[in-house]
Parts: C-alpha cells; sequence; structure tokens
C-alpha cells in the first residue's frame, strides 16, 4: 500500500457512494445484492479512512430524491441501513468513532430516526474520525431550511438582516461545526454532485472513478488520497508553486 505524508492527507473526505446497482446487473445478480456489498464497501472505507488520518468522512447513503425508487428497493435499502447500524454500532463506538447524521429528520417513519439517533448518542463523546451519514439528504433543501431558519429568526426581531453573511448561513446548515470538504469522491464514472453538499463543496477538489461502489477498496482509496495529494489547492487566489510529495 502507497504511504502517504501526513501533511497531505485530507481532514474531510466527502463519497457519493454510486453504482450498487450497476455493480449487480453487470453480474447478473438483483440490484439488492449490489446495495449488500455495498455495506461492506462502507466498512472497508471507513476503516481506511480512519487509518490514513482522515478526520472527518461523509457517506452520501440515502438522498431526498431516493423515495422515487420502487418500493421494494427503498425497503431494501431501509433494511440495510437499520442492519448496519444494529450489528456495527458497537465496533464503531469500540473503534472511537464519532457518528453525525445529516438530513432532513422530519417525518421519518418507523424505527429507523430512534437508530439514527441512538447512533449519534452513543458515539457522541468519541474523539476519534467523524463519520457523518447523509441521510434524507439533499443540497438545496438543506440550504432552504437554513433560509427559512434564518427568516424566522429576522421575523421575530432576533436577528437583522443584514447579519446574514456565508458564515451566518454555514452555521445554519446541517453540518454546522464540521469543516468544508477538502476532497468529493464520486464512484460509477459518473460526473456530477446530485444535490450532496453543494454548499459546503464550493472549494473541494472533485474525483471521478471508474469503479462502482462495491469495488470500492482499500487500494482504491489510498490511490485516490495519492492523487489528491498532488493537486495544489488555491480557493480562488495565486499561490507560489509548491510540490506536494507523497512518501513511497
Amino acid at each position: 500500500m502507497n504511504q502517504l505524508s501526513p501533511s497531505t492527507v485530507p481532514a474531510h473526505v466527502a463519497i457519493i457512494m454510486d453504482g450498487n446497482g450497476r455493480w449487480a446487473n453487470a453480474r447478473g445478480l438483483p440490484r439488492a445484492m449490489g446495495h449488500r456489498k455495498g455495506v461492506e464497501a462502507v466498512r472497508e472505507a471507513v476503516k481506511t479512512a480512519a487509518e490514513c488520518g482522515v478526520s472527518y468522512l461523509t457517506l452520501f447513503a440515502f438522498s431526498s430524491e431516493n423515495w422515487s425508487r420502487p418500493e421494494s428497493e427503498v425497503s431494501d435499502l431501509m433494511g440495510l441501513l437499520k442492519a448496519f447500524i444494529r450489528r456495527d454500532l458497537a465496533v464503531l463506538h469500540k473503534q472511537n468513532v464519532r457518528i453525525r447524521i445529516i438530513g432532513d429528520k422530519t417525518n421519518l417513519s418507523g424505527d429507523i430516526l430512534p437508530l439514527l439517533l441512538e447512533a449519534e448518542e452513543t458515539t457522541r463523546a468519541n474523539t476519534g474520525i467523524t463519520l457523518i451519514i447523509a441521510f434524507n439528504y439533499g443540497a438545496r433543501d438543506e440550504i432552504a431550511r437554513a433560509a427559512r431558519k434564518l427568516a424566522a429568526e429576522v421575523a421575530a426581531g432576533r436577528l437583522d438582516a443584514s447579519a446574514i453573511t456565508s458564515e451566518r448561513i454555514g452555521a445554519a446548515l446541517d453540518t454546522a461545526g464540521i469543516p468544508d470538504p477538502d476532497l468529493v469522491i464520486r464512484t460509477s464514472g459518473e460526473e456530477r454532485l446530485s444535490n450532496f453538499l453543494l454548499w459546503q463543496a464550493a472549494y473541494a477538489e472533485l474525483m471521478f472513478i471508474p469503479e462502482f461502489w462495491p469495488d470500492f477498496s482499500r487500494d482504491t482509496f489510498v490511490a485516490a488520497l495519492s492523487r489528491y495529494a498532488m493537486r495544489e489547492r488555491r480557493f480562488g487566489g495565486l499561490q507560489p508553486a509548491t510540490t506536494l510529495a507523497v512518501g513511497s
């Protein structure tokens, strides 16, 4: 495995886990098998991120648009999420992983919301990598909810409209207190953000890789981190040319 220089490892990596269904179709398997294999990739990604020194890992688990998928597929995805939390929560807690959930938590039915809240509360005091699960999440919805929150403050006279800055908007988002992602990875070869962290990814490095999510291995992740290390981030400004080295 490539050895990464700690100084070039991104503090926050966000991943759009795409291609479970196509992975299964390519093998003549039911789509559900792709989702199950994808859960194994999640476990490997969390472990790899922690070992490489990534402080925050955000995974796009279920978008607010995914509810429009066939009911059987949605049911299977919900079942996998519940099984992952029930089976893996104790292990993640023991590994000092802190879990945080972003997305619209209102109107979540059944036992999904209690499980999500339990995962957050159980791991709240942990000090290792923070695993952020984007569930029932859409960036436009997130921004709209933040705008409504700030508008209510203005209407109540607790906030002056002129005091609404980009920093205040950021503090009203689901990711308040979490640094913006340095690197956004999307698997399966698709090259779009699909309503994921649109505000937060303003200056993130984007990386689109051909592998379907179930094939996202430790080596794939480390290779992506190595490619990131060779990029020069300028945040809209100009900087002297620098060399970012990856140890061998």
